[in-house]
């Protein structure tokens, strides 16, 4: 029972993570760059043929340290340790892109 518990936090903290990082990356263009969002997939590309996407990703992130001390002061650590695996995932993705 308990280990089902720990991998359903690791999950819950690692998709919090996971649009945590998006929420970062959508608020960092729009707040930072003249980038229009509103086409989408097309603002992505532009985005990635600029070579931002990456940088873009990385400090999206940022929001990441805020669930992780949020989860460390609940005493939620494996919600937190699922932030810290989505920051791994983006990290090892932002190589590739």
């Amino acid at each position: 029972m308990n280990n089902t518990r720990n991998k359903k936090d690791l999950l819950i903290g690692f998709v919090i993570g996971l649009m945590a990082s998006i929420l970062g990356s959508y608020l960092f263009v729009r707040l930072f760059t003249d980038f229009d969002l509103s086409n989408g997939l097309e603002s992505i590309k532009i985005i990635k043929n600029y070579g931002y996407l990456g940088k873009i990703i990385t400090l999206g992130s940022i929001l990441d340290l805020v669930a992780f001390g949020i989860f460390l002061k609940q005493n939620k650590e494996f919600r937190a340790r699922g932030v810290v695996l989505a920051v791994i995932v983006l990290a090892i993705l932002t190589l590739f892109i």
